[in-house]
């Protein structure tokens, strides 16, 4: 399919993350937002990048940053952008009432050949498509930032998505060296989300009850759990932590595992504890300073380059 047409609605950070993965793999795409100048200011940025991801060995693909870059346009017009398009990515902000406008534009537009996908992390895709008439050809790819580093994607179709529409999309997102996740039906949250926010709870949880800090809940993961849960998952891990495997595992362990789920808690809302998040706040604060915010974000970019050049290597 490389070579076929790509939109893709929003030229925000995410959109211009889809521009470079969807050009790294040879489609040409085409960039829509509102304002023309904002299409020229994210064709400047995606040069930009595309130079220094080349000058540093990190650019995907085959093609030259130059070459790349030629297979990428703008155009301030949803018709332009639907005409003749194999898959179209939306990017806009997470404002249900932006994304229905939106679909009710592009129900009118789309073809038969072109699947719609939603890089939402919040939205259900029934919420937005459901009165529509293109809505089988409607689903959400969902990625992790930064998404050319981070090869995930959720797949998650609404109840009336059809199975060609999850196929292709799967296929894509596979020809693009993502590593794309399908959800048989839609959850509010997904999947990333819900285990990410079960986490997140119970070490709010933690630290709001004075058991450990900030900075020791954070090594757990980064120095313990995380150190396995970047080659392998939750499942596999117990599978591999038992004799017997998985079944072995949970035969031993499954009765503490639910005795100690059963201490953990109502489910916080971090909203509504002023104190807790404020504890928080400071004890992050010490670990970043709110000035080195960004110079975190590269030190973690970087390091997301180098793991994911070394996940590459292995089978």
């Amino acid at each position: 399919m490389s070579g076929q047409k790509i939109g893709i609605v929003g030229s925000g950070l995410i959109g211009r993350a889809w521009a470079l993965l969807f050009a790294s793999a040879g489609y040409r795409v085409q960039l829509y937002d509102i304002v023309e100048s904002q299409v020229a200011t994210a064709l400047d940025e995606l040069q930009q990048q595309l130079q220094q991801l080349e000058a540093n060995g990190t650019l995907r693909g085959n093609l030259s940053a130059q070459t790349q870059f030629e297979l990428i346009n703008g155009c301030t017009q949803l018709q332009q952008l639907a005409k003749d398009a194999l898959h179209i990515q939306e990017c806009v902000p997470e404002q249900l009432a932006l994304k229905c406008a939106l679909y009710a534009q592009l129900d009118e537009l789309l073809e038969p050949q072109t699947v719609v996908a939603s890089s939402t992390s919040t939205f259900m895709p029934s919420l937005y498509s459901k009165n529509l008439q293109r809505r089988s050809q409607m689903l959400v790819a969902h990625p992790l930032n930064p998404p050319y580093f981070i090869p995930l994607v959720e797949l998650v179709p609404a109840p009336w998505t059809t199975d060609e529409a999850v196929e292709r999309t799967r296929l894509l997102m596979l020809a693009l060296g993502q590593r794309p996740v399908v959800l048989k039906r839609e959850i509010q949250g997904f999947v990333t989300n819900r285990v990410q926010y079960a986490i997140l709870n119970e070490v709010w949880r933690l630290v709001s009850d004075g058991i450990i800090s900030v900075a020791d809940a954070d090594r757990v993961l980064s120095d313990g759990l995380g150190m396995r849960y970047a080659l392998m998952g939750s499942m596999e891990t117990a599978h591999l932590n038992a004799p017997g495997g998985v079944r072995d595992y949970f035969q031993r362990f499954g009765g503490e595992i639910a005795a100690v789920s059963a201490t953990y808690g109502p489910t916080p809302n971090m909203c509504d504890e002023a104190a807790t998040l404020a504890e928080v706040a400071r004890q992050c604060e010490q670990l970043v300073p709110l000035e080195a915010l960004e110079q975190r974000r590269a030190e973690r970019d970087e390091f997301l380059i180098r793991l994911s050049a070394l996940k590459r290597q292995l089978p």
